[in-house]
């Protein structure tokens, strides 16, 4: 069977190497020069950048991932575990908050701001397991196709108490206002309001604790390289639309005309756009957005020693900052930002001396108000410089900063194709969840299918990954895959 699978993301790679390793003819089209979309790479003067996604969790959903197509991760990938996993700082005030891997020095951490929520950390930790062993685990590893599914699924989440915001289930568990931050905040790292989200996200605490948070070596990139590197992917082409008669598709046309044929098209395009490819109209009940994200690539030729190799930085207003990005759609008039440092673990990701480091901070998509960002980039990197240099103590961060680059909105939109802009594919609410995602299998369509983090269960590496793994599963049942068919040919030319 031939599959044309549309975006070389993580979603669309995971996918395509499943079904090649099932025996299906796959070739990956990518209208970048290189793979990896959001996941992808800059390099500049000695320096080296992940562009998306930075921090690794559940390993093991990688090691599946290779297996599937009979390859080890570690004769492709260095994995080093990290610990800490991630700092956490607020704005004028001393004492930072480390996530560390062991749980006797976590509840010390803890209780540098509170004893009561120190002690309160392994309640929190056993009121976790069960959402994530039945949250993620079981249902993040099958289609919700049907609202039966979802009906089935609901009750167990309640009495559980994953429906509730994420916000309010931490609040049963901890006072403190800064510890209530530091274990809500996660849901940020694929675009979710930690006030709106649903406390199913919780269990992405549970989960660092069980398998640990890890660094590759080279970066995430180095993950895309090895599983780029197994498979046919054509990049630098640009899909114009997906081709579909008498309600089956039948291949792909590329920018220029060349039509590729396929039995099954795999779209990781942004699933908010994907219509637009098929032709049809946008779906009765449109999906909503993440925000987005302004991205600060800065390569010093010192080293700023109070950051980890993941650093939270908090600034004042934490909530009316969230509000403003996720549901007023204005720049927030102060910063809370992520910084990524991983020279702290590999050197040579920054010149000698230097280093490497990537702001992430976010700001509103353009779906409510649409920013002309080459007017306000500059002076919004300006700002967010001097804020990390006077609030955060990063002194002469702008002096030491010897090369940098940037991505705004308007990249995402335009490089990326993500509708509005956004950062992290469909907002992940209550009621875009589950069965109120996109579904991995279009409804009307035989033959197409998604993803990536538009689709269910949702974005960031594990999500991703999970997500190919239900999509290939449907169809391996839709497609059976003919016996002893184990040969890699590309999808033919017509």
């Amino acid at each position: 069977m031939r599959v044309v699978v549309v975006g070389a993301g993580l979603g669309g790679l995971g996918a395509a190497l499943r079904l090649q390793g099932a025996g299906h003819d796959v070739t990956v089209v990518e209208a970048q020069p290189r793979p990896g979309g959001r996941a992808g790479q800059l390099r500049d003067a000695g320096y080296t950048w992940d562009t998306g996604p930075s921090l690794i969790t559940m390993p093991w959903v990688l090691e599946e991932t290779f297996a599937a197509a009979g390859l080890d991760l570690h004769a492709e990938v260095v994995l080093q575990r990290l610990d800490p996993f991630y700092r956490i700082r607020w704005a004028q005030e001393e004492e930072h908050l480390d996530f560390v891997g062991d749980r006797g020095r976590m509840r010390e951490q803890l209780a540098k701001f509170s004893a009561r929520d120190a002690a309160a950390f392994d309640g929190f930790l056993a009121a976790m397991k069960p959402i994530y062993e039945e949250g993620i685990l079981d249902a993040g590893r099958r289609p919700f196709e049907r609202a039966r599914d979802l009906l089935a699924f609901t009750p167990r989440m309640v009495r559980l108490g994953a429906a509730l915001p994420l916000w309010r289930s931490v609040c049963r568990h901890f006072e403190h206002p800064r510890v209530r931050e530091a274990f809500s905040f996660h849901s940020l790292f694929i675009g979710g309001d930690p006030f709106r989200v649903p406390a199913i996200y919780g269990a992405l605490v549970y989960l660092q604790f069980l398998d640990g948070v890890w660094y590759a070596r080279g970066g995430v990139y180095s993950i895309v390289e090895a599983l780029a590197r197994a498979l046919d992917v054509r990049c630098s082409t640009r899909v114009e639309r997906i081709e579909h008669e008498h309600g089956a598709v039948t291949g792909v046309v590329l920018e220029g005309g060349e039509r590729l044929r396929a039995d099954v098209v795999v779209s990781n395009a942004d699933v908010l756009r994907t219509h637009e490819l098929t032709g049809r109209r946008a779906p009765l009940r449109p999906l909503t957005p993440t925000m987005s994200c302004y991205l600060l690539y800065l390569g010093t030729d010192r080293t700023f020693d109070t950051l980890a190799h993941h650093t939270l930085l908090v600034g004042t207003g934490y909530r009316d900052f969230i509000r403003d990005v996720t549901r007023r759609g204005r720049i927030a008039a102060t910063f809370s930002t992520y910084v990524h440092a991983p020279a702290r673990t590999e050197p040579g990701m920054a010149a000698p001396g230097g280093d490497s480091l990537c702001v992430l901070l976010p700001v509103p998509n353009q779906r409510r108000e649409r920013i002309d960002w080459s007017e306000r980039a500059r002076p919004l990197r300006d700002a967010l410089v001097a804020d990390l240099e006077t609030t955060f103590g990063l002194e002469d961060l702008g002096a030491a900063t010897v090369v940098e680059r940037e991505m705004t909105p308007a990249d995402f939109e335009r490089d990326l194709g993500a509708a509005w802009g956004n950062a992290f594919a469909v907002e992940p609410t209550l009621h875009q969840s589950a069965w109120f995602r996109q579904h991995n299998r279009d409804r009307k369509l035989r033959g197409l299918y998604f993803a990536g983090g538009g689709t269910h269960p949702g974005a960031g590496i594990p999500g991703v990954l999970l997500g190919a793994e239900v999509t290939t599963g449907l169809i391996a049942r839709d497609f059976p895959a003919p016996p002893m068919s184990r040969r890699r040919r590309a999808a033919s030319p017509i």
